[in-house]
């Protein structure tokens, strides 16, 4: 036995200090790997939809009502199951109502209480009883274990398990109760969630979404390209400060900033006032909801306006700084002409909507003035020192990347980026060239450099440029555009100035060979594995398919942000991965939390079986599955050793 492993077998008898105890652990493990595996969801560009977002994760895709019908099949009304599915996505809310509408509350609580422990005793099924001991609430752990674990050796099983129903009711517990048994269902309908990129942007709430994600049982982010602007942004780079702020005024969103994350936009507000007061901000106008208050109509649209041109000037001292970016087709405002209102754009001249920018020089059009300066200074401090923005992008660092391998499935959001011929695109980053996996690998390690580098190093400045470039960079695969054209869509009236052409990728969605040789490049079985997309909405309405490439292709972003639900005709997609398969759940629009808890109503889900499995599949068949077999094969050298009497038990 070399030394290496002589140590870490010691190292190992520390914790198992005698052959029983290694033995048990083995006994352990093995039994572990004949459990059904957990059960995987998969959501994507949720776009700062929390009220949707929070709802599905609260009802499990459908998975709660399965339940409920499932396990009392015709004995309960629809009605009634409906209103049971409701308390447990909503317990607090739900109890309100009907403590103040119910006339006989003991009896109510008797009867939900053992329809809640029946729904509790089907969910924790399949898991061991030490992974639902780790999620059982504090404070009931011991009373629910009592009530959902089968006690042999108890004759009267069923006066047994009323009287402690009564108790609880009795000592005026059954609130409390309640909600700690439906927050249990909650958790063990979802083993493990996946979010497949862009939590960011459009929608109100990113900020309430990652509050609910930091907290989670078990969960793993693929950044999307919108997470990676915020990345940015929280990293200090200017340019994505920049782009965070623009898209937040545009979209009538600047209270997430605000108040959802405390960033103090008193500096930009003053500049915008000083410097556009007289100045034409028609061309940015507010994409805003009910929720605007239009009072700040004209003041944000000058704080759009300014944001927007020192964004423009930012992204082109990026570009000139980094020339293997390749990207010199993105400056922009030195092709202004400003006698004849023109901008030439690819050797043609258009004519352009707005040529009113009083902070540019034409002489030096990428120069911020010092006011800018001043203001991009103060926006920067704002970000790095917002605690709860830190927060968020550590978690997004610790628990994400650009691409997650999990249990023969290939997450990433938007692509990998190819040329005409199918063939991976060899991309140039910072005089090297990378393609395939290794393009993603170098992109992943130098955004985490321009978060945690010093800012005395070289690699925070490459790693923050980097991340600007996984924003918007024409071979980044989490954009997969050839341009991001939003100076065009300000400023140039022209439609075909403003289209965006996608990588070839796209173009070879149904091509077996490409999809193959991708899941061969993350070291995948093409014959068993799949690909988990988002980033590009499925238009369903069109007659679009999710499910591309005899399944091996799943594009999963189906219109969770409202902004897309009248493109793709639906709200969304989740991926549900469990021990039988994997299905599609499509979801329709979501009215608000108000009204799921008021009228009792659900969001309607619609299933597409992707996949059935042959056989049920096991913990066996999972990553989880490979680490425990190298467990079980270690305890067993382990106990070899103490057999061989290389080893001394203690504590014998």
């Amino acid at each position: 036995m070399e030394n290496l492993e002589l140590m870490y077998l010691k190292s190992l008898a520390k914790h198992y200090p005698t052959i029983a105890a290694a033995s048990t652990e083995i006994i352990n493990l093995q039994s572990i790997l004949n459990l059904p595996k957990g059960t995987e969801h998969f959501l994507t560009d949720i776009h700062g939809e929390f009220e949707q977002f929070n709802h599905v994760l609260k009802n499990g895709s459908g998975s709660v009502r399965r339940k409920i019908d499932e396990e009392f099949g015709n004995t309960l009304s629809n009605r009634d199951k409906k209103s049971l599915a409701t308390l447990i996505y909503y317990p607090e809310e739900k109890l309100e109502i009907v403590m103040r509408e119910e006339d006989n509350i003991e009896d109510w609580y008797k009867i939900t209480l053992h329809r809640l422990v029946q729904i509790t005793k089907r969910v924790s099924s399949k898991y061991t009883r030490s992974k639902v001991r780790k999620a059982l609430p504090k404070d009931f752990a011991y009373i629910i274990e009592e009530l959902i674990t089968e006690k042999a050796e108890i004759q009267d099983k069923e006066a047994y398990y009323n009287e402690i129903v009564h108790t609880i009711i009795r000592i005026g517990r059954a609130p409390e109760f309640i909600v700690a048994l439906s927050n249990l269902i909650q958790r063990l309908v979802i083993d493990h969630l996946h979010i497949v990129g862009d939590i960011y942007d459009r929608g109100p709430g990113p900020h309430v979404i990652m509050d609910t994600l930091r907290h989670y049982h078990s969960v793993d982010v693929q950044w999307g390209n919108h997470d990676i602007v915020w990345m940015g942004a929280a990293s200090g780079q200017l340019a994505c400060i920049a782009n965070v702020i623009r898209m937040s005024a545009r979209y009538g969103n600047l209270d997430t900033l605000e108040e959802g994350y405390g960033i103090n936009l008193i500096p930009l507000v003053t500049f915008a006032m000083e410097q556009y007061q007289d100045v034409n901000c028609e061309a940015f106008s507010i994409k805003y909801n009910t929720d605007y208050n239009t009072k700040d109509l004209s003041l944000d649209m000058k704080m759009h306006k300014a944001i927007a041109i020192m964004q423009f000037k930012l992204e082109g001292q990026i570009i000139k700084r980094n020339p293997g970016f390749a990207m010199d087709d993105r400056l922009l405002l030195d092709k202004i002409d400003y006698e004849k209102k023109t901008v030439t754009l690819y050797g043609k001249e258009y004519p352009m909507k707005d040529t009113d920018f009083p902070t540019v020089d034409p002489k030096d059009p990428y120069k911020l003035t010092h006011e800018e300066e001043e203001v991009m200074e103060r926006l920067r401090q704002a970000f790095v020192r917002c605690d709860k923005l830190q927060k968020d992008v550590r978690f997004l660092f610790s628990k994400g990347g650009l691409y997650k391998i999990y249990n023969s499935n290939l997450l990433y959001h938007g692509c990998v980026p190819m040329d005409e011929d199918g063939n991976f695109r060899k991309v140039n980053i910072f005089g090297k060239e990378y393609a395939g996996r290794a393009l993603y690998d170098v992109l992943d390690n130098y955004a985490r450099k321009g978060y945690y580098a010093t800012r005395s190093s070289g690699d925070k400045l490459k790693g923050e440029d980097i991340l600007w470039y996984i924003w918007t960079g024409p071979n980044s695969p989490v954009f997969g555009k050839d341009k991001m054209a939003t100076f065009e869509r300000y400023f140039v009236e022209d439609k075909e100035t403003h289209v965006e052409k996608k990588n070839s990728y796209y173009r070879m969605l149904d091509n077996e060979q490409v999809i193959c040789s991708i899941l061969r490049e993350f070291g995948l079985d093409e014959k068993k594995s799949h690909i988990v997309n988002g980033h590009v909405p499925v238009e369903r309405k069109k007659g679009e398919s999710p499910i591309r490439c005899d399944g091996r292709l799943l594009i999963i972003d189906g219109g969770f942000s409202k902004a897309y639900q009248s493109k793709t005709g639906i709200a969304g997609y989740t991926l549900v991965a469990n021990s039988y398969g994997m299905r599609l759940v499509s979801h329709e629009p979501f009215e608000s939390t108000d009204a799921a808890i008021r009228n009792e109503s659900d969001i309607f889900s619609d299933s597409i079986i992707v996949e059935t499995s042959f056989r049920r599949q096991s913990v066996a068949d999972t990553d989880i599955g490979a680490e425990l077999r190298e467990s079980i094969a270690q305890l067993e050298e382990l106990l070899k050793a103490y057999r061989d009497g290389i080893i001394i038990e203690k504590d014998v």
